[in-house]
């Protein structure tokens, strides 16, 4: 499988792929049969490039589908080497605040040659003009208007409340976060552990759900991620495991994101997942929400409902009086991430839409055929550019990550042949395998070194870690650790039903165990931190 680490690309030849990919996107679009000498000439001209190499390139498109598909490979610097280092990097941004924002509104050009003249004092090479660029379109485009006094600009990128709306589904889909207005328990003791992060996505033109998020950690670019992926795939499976029956049609990818100016939605390794897959990224200015005003509007639907629910914060603490959320909490993680699937799938998708005046579902299930589902090229290249990694040593034994052991046999050419640690991509909701770089840059699957054991989360093998080190074993196997949270889960159970008897009001018949093991959480995150034990 093809590397799908787009942020390692040498920052020239990700700028150049990514300027032909648009290019060839456009020229498909108009000529979705053959086209001609006469057009093929154009697109040489325009990418300036010879007709075969042309030719070359829309056949690799088409093929690969994706930005990293016209990456050439055989010119530039190796994979991972950074084109600026620090001090180059610096003198770029300093330049680009301190002589091009400002309100005499220099030129471009003029910009390099400061860059250029600061580089040159500083006895450092000057980067190239495209990279100088590729910097500059960094800065928000609203922000640059702003400070260079372009007001037609600014006015162009400054959206006005109630007049944007896509042409159809996935043209638009907004992605934002919010904490929940509801405290949540431990299955374990029922003892209150906080407010859990909801991440949600929904398309603007239905305004039907696309997919959403929730964990007890604060927004980060994994949040994100695991939110874009559950919208763009196909539902079916994660609706099963939760025991929903209705349905939820909704897949593809979006042609553009709405999301927040946070460093989340700034990640590298987030932009570069969307560009790779021909996702657009429109990011909100800071203090206008108006920007993102759907799904403003969607998280303070979903929070009016959780206000119903035990536990709630309701909006303000006015709200509140003398009800004590902490005190009257009752609904686990899982619980709570259940009781949001429902309502949007069961009751706000088969609603009436006030701006719409139709059930949101209603409106998709209309126009689904006519939609141009775009599904990524390669699923699971899309699915590991936004999945966490770290880097492992490959020993005899296999890869060794958080206490677990995993091997392919595609990893045996490698062993004893490799110095360097190698990358591996894993799914914090599913640790019964993982995906390993090799040396060559491509990827394969893992899974434990013993069939045998079933599947559990990060959280649950890092927990059954801890328990087993506690009881001062110096050193501890893969089967302990899943041996451990199968009797861990057990243990749960059995702690949940004489919970409940006793808010009930009857008398415990055995002593509670001091265990705080949270149990399977298969598709959220963990109500605690997740400790990175490193081997």
């Amino acid at each position: 499988m093809t590397d799908p680490l787009s942020d390692e690309i040498d920052e020239d030849l990700w700028n150049e792929a990514s300027g032909r990919a648009d290019a060839i996107r456009s020229f498909l679009k108009d000529n979705p049969g053959r086209a001609s000498a006469a057009d093929i000439a154009r697109l040489a001209k325009e990418l300036d490039l010879s007709r075969a190499s042309v030719f070359r390139l829309i056949k690799l498109f088409r093929e690969g589908g994706t930005v990293m598909s016209l990456v050439d490979r055989k010119r530039g610097r190796p994979i991972g080497h950074r084109t600026l280092e620090t001090a180059r990097e610096e003198i770029v941004h300093a330049a680009i605040d301190k002589y091009y924002l400002k309100r005499t509104r220099p030129s471009i050009s003029q910009l390099v040659r400061d860059v250029r003249t600061d580089c040159l004092s500083a006895g450092l090479k000057p980067p190239h003009r495209r990279t100088i660029v590729a910097r500059l379109e960094d800065v928000d485009l609203r922000k640059r208007a702003r400070r260079r006094g372009e007001s037609k600009i600014e006015k162009a990128a400054t959206a006005v409340p109630g007049t944007f709306q896509p042409a159809r589904p996935l043209e638009v889909v907004q992605i934002d976060h919010t904490k929940a207005d509801v405290f949540v328990v431990d299955e374990d003791t029922g003892e209150p552990v906080g407010r859990p992060w909801l991440t949600l996505a929904m398309d603007v033109y239905s305004r039907i759900v696309t997919g959403f998020y929730l964990t007890m950690d604060a927004p980060s670019r994994l949040s994100t991620s695991l939110c874009l992926l559950h919208s763009v795939f196909d539902k079916a499976a994660w609706l099963k495991e939760r025991d929903i029956m209705e349905a939820w049609p909704v897949a593809g990818l979006p042609d553009l994101v709405h999301v927040d100016n946070g460093a989340d939605f700034r990640s590298r390794a987030f932009k570069r997942g969307c560009d790779d897959a021909g996702i657009a990224i429109n990011w909100r200015p800071p203090g206008t929400p108006r920007f993102g005003g759907h799904i403003e509007r969607l998280i303070g639907t979903q929070m009016g409902r959780l206000h119903l629910l035990p536990g709630t914060t309701f909006s303000n603490e006015q709200d509140l009086g003398d009800y004590d959320p902490k005190r009257h909490a009752a609904l686990t993680l899982r619980e709570l991430e259940r009781y949001i699937a429902l309502d949007i799938v069961g009751s706000y998708h088969q609603s009436i839409h006030g701006t719409l005046g139709r059930p949101p579902l209603a409106v998709w299930r209309e126009l689904e055929g006519d939609i141009p589902l775009r599904l990524p090229e390669d699923r699971l290249r899309f699915w590991l550019a936004f999945l966490p990694g770290q880097e492992r040593t490959l020993r005899p034994t296999g890869i060794h990550l958080f206490g677990l052991r995993y091997w392919s046999a595609a990893l045996s050419a490698d062993v004893g042949r490799t110095k360097r640690r190698l990358l591996v991509k894993y799914d914090p909701r599913d640790m019964s395998r993982v995906f390993v770089r090799r040396p060559s840059g491509n990827f394969v699957e893992a899974r434990y070194a013993d069939l045998t054991l079933p599947q559990v989360t990060l959280y649950e093998a890092a927990t059954a870690r801890r328990a087993l080190r506690e009881k001062g074993r110096r050193e501890v196997g893969t089967r302990a650790i899943v041996r451990t949270v199968l009797e861990q889960r057990e243990l749960v159970k059995a702690a949940a039903k004489r919970t409940a008897a006793a808010k009930r009001g009857q008398s415990r018949t055995q002593p509670r165990p001091d265990n705080r093991e949270l149990g399977t959480l298969r598709g959220i995150d963990s109500s605690k931190p997740i400790p990175f034990v490193e081997d």
